[in-house]
């Protein structure tokens, strides 16, 4: 390297240096003024739960992509600031936040993707035991699987919502990749393979074709499979990629899941409504009574409003034989004047409305 070179690496390297400079106090700067917001909401009786605003971060974070000029990725860059806001939020009093456990399940990744790395986490062993955490107010929010692109709707949650007063809060989307992991080395050594049922679903081809004399066991969750095989030298578990590191296990294979864009749809609960955002979708639990042409008039004043319904889903409604209930997702706010007016019309409509939540598209 010439002296030149070196001469203006040097210059870039104290740019740099300066550039940190700033960017450190401008971060101290932004986490004194989040501290003066939280003084300002403790005056006014608001509660912890209250300094989260769903709606206000996902307004952040696409203003953060719409004004970004590179060379840093939009998503990237709204990563980033998604870290800055979680920092600034533990500042003022970090989020008690449960998720479906243990330690390395997807769900704890979607937990950290919506809400930044400086929550507090709590594991939970069961989406039930993560919707009690919530509901006494051990946990401000939590994380819970909803719908994924291969096997569809997670029933365990569905079910959840029939009874309980917590609100959908938030979304989260996840690219899911399925790993084999386990204590042996050698793929011929298997002879369990322990997975979430909607993985086993989702993997079920590669376990056809390379594990086909295998025993498969359904646990609670991929992570609990996991934490199994740690135990196990002849099992395997399929489970995350972080899942090995916490656990001391090999990988086996890698990418197992039958479709390259698996994907999983998580949500977040709360005890809040939330605001729109200007990017919204409303979840709704409707009944109708049981006559033909009950579901279409149902829907009806949807669509005569011109509303985009996205999702139906149709459940027991354990109240009695062949009584259904429908989740319905659809596009826009409750608030908006459109959606309050066809939600008017179609609790006239049915036997039962209920809107679940009101809350922003997932941003990242």
């Amino acid at each position: 390297m010439t002296m030149s070179e070196k001469e203006a690496l040097h210059a870039i390297r104290h740019k740099i240096d300066e550039t940190d400079k700033q960017i450190q106090q401008l971060l101290n700067e932004r986490t004194a003024m989040a501290e003066e917001v939280a003084r300002i909401k403790v005056a006014n009786g608001e509660q912890i739960s209250d300094f989260y605003r769903p709606e206000r971060e996902a307004m952040v974070l696409r203003q953060v992509m719409e004004r970004n000029s590179g060379p840093l990725a939009d998503k990237e860059m709204a990563r980033l600031f998604r870290e800055i806001m979680s920092a600034c939020l533990a500042a003022e009093k970090p989020l008690q936040v449960a998720y479906l456990g243990p330690e390395g399940s997807f769900t704890q990744a979607a937990a950290v993707k919506q809400f930044g790395g400086s929550v507090q986490l709590q594991s939970m062993s069961t989406i039930a035991d993560v919707f009690n955490a919530v509901e006494t107010g051990n946990a401000s929010y939590g994380v819970v699987p909803v719908e994924n692109s291969t096997e569809g709707m997670v029933s365990h949650t569905l079910d959840r919502f029939i009874n309980t007063p917590l609100k959908i809060n938030g979304e989260v989307s996840l690219r899911i990749h399925h790993y084999l992991l386990s204590k042996s080395t050698k793929l011929n050594e298997i002879t369990t393979v322990y997975a979430h049922p909607q993985a086993l679903a989702q993997c079920k081809n590669w376990l056809s074709k390379y594990l086909p004399n295998c025993e498969l066991e359904a646990v609670n969750s991929n992570s609990e499979a996991a934490k199994k095989v740690s135990f196990e030298p002849n099992a395997a578990a399929i489970a995350a990629n972080r899942a090995a590191e916490i656990y001391d296990l090999s990988v086996l294979a890698s990418n197992i899941e039958d479709e390259a864009d698996n994907t999983t749809r998580f949500l977040v609960i709360g005890a809040q409504d939330v605001g729109p955002s200007g990017q919204d979708k409303t979840a709704l639990l409707v009944s109708t009574k049981n006559k033909p042409g009950a579901l279409q008039v149902l829907l009806k004043p949807l669509a005569d409003s011109g509303i985009s319904m996205t999702r139906i889903e149709s459940r027991p409604s354990r109240k009695g034989i062949w009584e259904y209930v429908f989740f319905i997702d659809i596009e826009g706010h409750c608030q908006d004047g459109t959606v309050s007016q066809a939600l008017t019309l179609l609790e006239q409509e049915s036997s039962m409305c209920r809107v679940l939540g009101s809350y922003p598209k997932a941003v990242l």
